[in-house]
């Protein structure tokens, strides 16, 4: 999971400072103050992550990637030329990888930290992008590369203390002194550091890249653990085909939603409902929380005939009502089913990226989506970032955090929450931390933060006395 973030000169972000990400990690503000640029910064290095293309140090996207962001002119505050956009990060590891795969002596067992950070510089010049330097830090441990032009040489390879010592003291282990040339690569791998260094210690290449590699494997490891559902979602369809391969996702616009679910009856019940209680498929729980929204009373997906691979999704709006096409009842249904399918069909421990969860949704629901969120974060240990414009989600999401040690199962600990303002002034995008107490209080409100409700209260009040003073002349 992310622990924090720092981007700096990233479209309207000339300098982020540091953000810190929690359990659920929301971001409000005005409109095009750079709320779903922070979230395009985490989609554009998920996307470049899983590129085939492992020459290419950023992929900014086409129409067939989660964003598509243009040139590095776009993506460089003030179009800088040259610029640099340098960008640092922290989550916690899978430690139970390091592990497997440490066999140092010097090194004992879970003697790493639990967070690893990176950091990274990429330079821009004209039309050529090179990634410049980038470094792991886990704990005292440190990789760090810095490339010049198209060479590295081995002296600017720096290497923790206690890794270096391990080197220095073992057999025949000599630092190597001449330039290497390498191939431009990925953002946090530009090339293979250990067979750079120890390609002529046999004994070395044995272990070696198990460590250095661990970085690598966990920044992998971690993109690949995000999901995303973007703003616009998919219409709903009288029909859904669907093959019976497992999908990996419900897809950015929630297309593959249904998928999802047909997929999930493979894994059986995997929401645990808590001691004495029989787990829930995701198919159930989904079902619960539409109903408990108050948006249907029954929820079923079934093939239209036996031995088909086509599916129907039938609603009951009411006990009462009759069974009708998920095209046949109101849009709000079709829009939240694939933000309750993603939460609760990615693998537990996974990170979930939702761009305005609350579109098309009445204000009870907006506010009852506080609670899905809640719900997930502490069955399944999923982290939730979020942009929303919602007041309702918000306040619902305070009177829990209110409710937190009176009622456990209700209640939110304020501590789990990142809440954040952003605004722009003069083409620069600012980020403002919303103080929380344990109570749920913010007592940093922007001026604005969702409108001036008291001023329209107030201009309604004036407006009301001077047609009832005209009217009565």
């Amino acid at each position: 999971m992310l622990e924090n973030l720092r981007i700096q000169n990233f479209k309207s972000w000339q300098d982020t400072s540091d953000i810190r990400f929690g359990s659920l990690t929301g971001f409000f503000g005005t409109n095009s103050s750079g709320k779903s640029s922070i979230l395009q910064f985490l989609l554009m290095l998920k996307q470049t992550v899983e590129s085939s293309d492992r020459s290419r140090v950023l992929n900014l996207g086409d129409d067939k990637t989660y964003v598509d962001l243009g040139t590095m002119y776009d993506i460089l505050f003030m179009h800088r030329n040259p610029g640099l956009l340098k960008f640092g990060f922290a989550w916690v590891p899978d430690n139970t990888y390091y592990t497997e795969v440490n066999s140092f002596n010097t090194l004992e067992e879970g003697s790493l930290p639990e967070a690893i950070s990176f950091e990274a510089d990429i330079k821009r010049n004209g039309d050529y992008v090179e990634l410049s330097k980038f470094n792991y830090h886990h704990g005292d441990n440190i990789v760090e590369i810095i490339k010049s032009k198209k060479k590295v040489d081995a002296n600017f390879i720096r290497l923790s203390h206690n890794l270096y010592t391990y080197y220095r003291n073992s057999k025949g282990f000599k630092p190597r002194k001449t330039n290497l040339t390498v191939e431009p690569s990925k953002f946090y791998n530009a090339f293979n550091l250990s067979h750079l260094i120890f390609d002529s210690q046999r004994h070395f290449n044995q272990e070696m890249p198990k460590l250095l590699d661990y970085g690598v494997y966990e920044l992998e490891r971690l993109f690949g653990s995000i999901s995303y559902l973007g703003p616009l979602r998919e219409y709903p369809s009288r029909l859904y085909v669907w093959a019976g391969e497992q999908t990996q996702s419900v897809g950015n616009r929630g297309e593959r939603a249904i998928a999802a679910l047909l997929s999930s009856r493979n894994q059986g019940p995997t929401i645990d409902m808590g001691e004495g209680q029989p787990k829930r498929t995701v198919e159930e729980h989904v079902a619960h929380w539409l109903k408990e929204l108050g948006l249907i009373y029954s929820f079923k997906v079934q093939p239209i005939a036996p031995n088909r691979k086509e599916y129907e999704v039938r609603i009951q709006r009411t006990a009462e009502s009759a069974s009708v096409f998920l095209t046949d009842v109101g849009f709000g249904v079709s829009q939240i089913l694939p933000v309750l399918v993603l939460l609760f069909y990615v693998p537990e421990g996974s990170t979930v990226i939702l761009e305005q969860p609350e579109i098309h949704l009445h204000p009870a629901v907006q506010a009852g989506l506080a609670d899905v969120f809640i719900d997930a974060i502490k069955r399944r240990n999923i982290q939730i970032i979020l942009e929303s414009h919602s007041e309702h989600l918000l306040q619902r999401l305070q009177r829990r955090m209110a409710e937190f040690g009176v009622d456990e199962q209700k209640g939110f600990d304020a501590n789990k929450a990142q809440l954040y303002f952003t605004d722009i002034e003069a083409g620069r995008s600012k980020l403002t931390p919303l103080a929380l107490d344990d109570y749920g209080n913010i007592s940093n409100w922007p001026v604005g933060f969702f409108g001036d409700p008291f001023a329209d209260a107030a201009a309604m009040l004036d407006a009301e006395m001077k047609r009832r003073q005209a009217s009565s002349v």
